[in-house]
């Protein structure tokens, strides 16, 4: 859920109809890109219309507000004056080109990770380096010749409102704390951290209190959501069982370091019980997220390519059968998010970006 260019630049190494007119934040007319339907390759039957959203950088991880009004995302994206991944707020309805920026609503400093909303519509929380230092921290690609995440142990979380300033600090141990989101039910918030010396999830209520851990096998659990009734969490997992593997995992940590190229999903009740693999598919099965339904998990997965991608959406039901492609691309989809009505699904896809290495946001009108 994390790192999306970082995953493109790893791993992938190995005609519009009219148009209409919105206005962004600072009541300046944008251009919002209508429908496009040749952005749908003919199997994507679950795609009703898709639109594009974003148009340069690398801008991943849209999460729609509780009444789906807004998203919050993260962007590298140069044209927008920021040196690495800062924080984005947008309208549902609106398109923003290299030449108008949204409004940023994370402080310009450090480098931040995995924003969302909080039930008021009014806040939202993300993880940030920032109180670390001002500087982007350097992010290393590769080890020993293998593709590794750099897990920072200056990120914290932090509540901030529409207008970017910081109203609350949720997290203060030493070491990472990250990847956080929240349940639908607006209760509890969930998220990975280092406190107890491997990368674990952990639960919190809103205001920062009554901290909980719920799993702790040695691996990177991350990149965790609710089901819509927030009673269960779907999540990633690297879960080293070779003395070998396991040894290389220990090595890497202690150097602020993962290799997350093999992962598979797994799901448990919201205190961590019930815990048990979904997927067992090889190579990197990741960003998982629950379909309205509660009944099925939306992911990205490389699982049946021979060189590291393409990365595509994949459906799957919570008994682990019923595995169907969702999206067709031949490079990199990932990232799905579903609107809290159901009706529409955000996604991050490398689709329609000239042959470069852009990742842009994408709006789709679901059908089951």
């Amino acid at each position: 859920m994390k790192y999306t260019y970082l995953f493109i630049i790893g791993l992938l190494l190995f005609n519009c109809k009219s148009e209409e007119k919105s206005t962004n934040h600072n009541n300046e007319t944008i251009v919002s890109e209508p429908v496009n339907d040749s952005l749908i390759y003919p199997e994507e039957k679950h795609f009703k219309s898709i639109r594009q959203v974003t148009f340069g950088g690398d801008n991943a991880e849209a999460y729609w507000s509780f009444d789906d009004k807004q998203l919050v995302f993260q962007s590298n994206n140069k044209a927008w004056n920021v040196d690495c991944d800062q924080m984005f707020l947008m309208n549902a309805n609106e398109t923003f080109m290299d030449s108008v920026a949204p409004p940023m609503v994370s402080t310009g400093k450090g480098r931040t990770t995995c924003s969302y909303f909080l039930p008021d519509n009014k806040h939202i929380i993300y993880a940030s380096t920032h109180l670390g230092d001002d500087k982007c921290p350097e992010t290393p690609l590769r080890k020993n010749g293998k593709y590794i995440w750099p897990i920072y142990d200056s990120y914290d979380i932090f509540v901030a409102d529409l207008e970017g300033n910081i109203v609350k600090q949720l997290t203060n141990e030493v070491g990472y704390d990250a990847e956080p989101t929240v349940s639908p039910k607006g209760d509890k918030i969930v998220f990975t951290s280092t406190r107890s010396g491997d990368l674990e999830l952990y639960t919190m209520n809103i205001d920062g209190s009554d901290v909980k851990q719920i799993t702790n096998e040695l691996g990177y659990d991350g990149g965790a959501f609710f089901s819509p009734d927030g009673t269960k969490l779907i999540f990633r997992s690297s879960r080293p069982k070779t003395e070998e593997d396991i040894k290389a995992y220990k090595e890497l940590l202690a150097e602020g370091l993962v290799e997350p190229t093999e992962m598979e999903l797994y799901i448990c009740n919201a205190d961590g019980s019930n815990l048990r693999q979904l997927t067992d598919l090889g190579n990197a099965n990741w960003s998982p997220f629950f379909h309205p339904s509660g009944e099925k998990v939306l992911f990205s997965s490389n699982f049946e390519a021979e060189r590291g991608f393409p990365f595509n959406l994949y459906m799957i039901d919570l008994d682990g059968k019923n595995l169907e492609r969702i999206t067709h691309g031949e490079t990199f989809d990932a990232f799905p998010v579903f609107s809290n009505d159901g009706k529409y699904l955000a996604f991050s896809s490398n689709r329609n970006n000239g042959g470069g290495r852009d990742t842009n946001l994408f709006i789709a009108e679901w059908k089951d």
